[in-house]
């Protein structure tokens, strides 16, 4: 029986959107394939890992049967990215096996039942559902997602907080050194919502969402999140547990602050990181009026400076921190000034944007 026919392209687009989330190894091998299910024309490509799911469709069908298989994801998508660009490719199912042509070259593939795939159960009840543009969901996520934890044995820490109140939507991610936090203004009004969604969601997320207008679906229920934007539908489990409480984080009423260049500080400090250690990344910044200084040293007796000149007349700062936390910063915001405000040796820094409250990067002062 023939499933699909057509461009190469067209079979790639929605197998890519799907199989980032398939993992090779899986204690349910079936996992490892994507379940495909065709309706006359109307086909629809899902995986899953248990813990999110990723469903896309495609009008790519050939004949009116209706039928389901699933079949193995990297297998099927390496086989197409192989194949020449302009080809035409035909899927067929036959006694178990899937088919795929293309010229001259054929595969012959093992299907597992469609019945046998574990789909997620979608919540019954959204308590609430919020629409925002891609472009500025994307945004959110590429502001806040490198102050995630990787693997805390806090596992509230290992996802992104997304908060929902009145016009505001709010990303906000730590790992217990430093925390990100970035809002977006939308045109309606929610009542207030907190959920944690795991960190491969958000990973995820960020490979699917465009950088256009078009709205994305975020609805919410108390163990689940939807999204639903162009042809995908994502559900993910939420992370359960207590944020921490990031307003006490955010320092408030520092009098020592300045604005220099982004690009300038990013650069000494690149600079600098070149004579710190493998397992110890700290630098010293020695802040004065008029001038920041910029130092590192290591077990070899080596050392680096770097001075900046800044536009500073409060009072003599020497902190140090993890030159890794300034730096996945400094890499990821896109602006050409930045505000640092300082209280002492003790607390934490607060990195802005100058006249935008939209972004905070609060990080932990490291003992030098």
């Amino acid at each position: 029986m023939q499933l699909v026919k057509t461009h190469r392209d067209t079979l790639l687009r929605p197998l890519q959107i799907v199989s980032g989330i398939v993992e090779r190894r899986h204690t349910l091998p079936i996992l490892a394939n994507i379940l495909i299910r065709k309706d006359g024309e109307k086909v629809s490509f899902l995986s899953t890992d248990i813990e999110v799911q990723i469903t896309t469709h495609a009008e790519i069908g050939s004949g009116g049967e209706v039928t389901a298989t699933t079949v193995a994801a990297r297998k099927l998508l390496d086989i197409l990215r192989a194949l020449p660009d302009d080809n035409d490719v035909t899927l067929k199912l036959d006694n178990k096996k899937m088919t795929v042509q293309s010229g001259k070259s054929r595969f012959s593939l093992q299907t597992l039942a469609a019945e046998e795939f574990p789909t997620v159960a979608q919540a019954e009840h959204f308590n609430a559902s919020v629409s925002l543009p891609q472009k500025a969901l994307k945004h959110l996520f590429n502001m806040v997602h490198f102050s995630m934890a990787q693997q805390d044995i806090r596992y509230y820490l290992n996802g992104l907080l997304l908060v929902v109140d009145g016009k505001n939507v709010i990303a906000v991610a730590t790992d217990g050194h430093r925390l990100a936090y970035a809002q977006v203004e939308v045109e309606q009004e929610f009542a207030r919502q907190e959920v944690i969604i795991p960190r491969k969601t958000i990973l995820e997320l960020q490979r699917l969402l465009e950088d256009k207008d078009e709205p994305v679906q975020i609805d919410i229920a108390n163990n689940q999140v939807k999204l639903t934007f162009a042809d995908i539908e994502l559900i993910s489990k939420l992370v359960e547990g207590k944020f921490p409480d990031f307003n006490r984080v955010i320092p408030k009423g520092y009098k020592n602050n300045f604005t220099l260049s982004r690009e300038k500080l990013l650069r000494s400090l690149q600079r600098v990181a070149i004579m710190t250690s493998d397992k110890f990344k700290g630098v010293r910044c020695v802040i004065e009026p008029g001038l920041m200084r910029v130092l590192s040293t290591n077990a070899d007796q080596e050392e680096a400076v770097e001075e900046i000149e800044i536009d500073y007349g409060g009072d003599s700062v020497d902190i140090g921190f993890n030159v890794t936390y300034l730096l996945d910063v400094l890499n990821n915001l896109k602006v050409d000034q930045i505000n640092v405000a300082l209280g002492d040796s003790n607390s934490s820094a607060l990195i802005t944007i100058p006249e935008n409250g939209d972004f905070k990067y609060v990080v932990m002062p490291m003992r030098i």
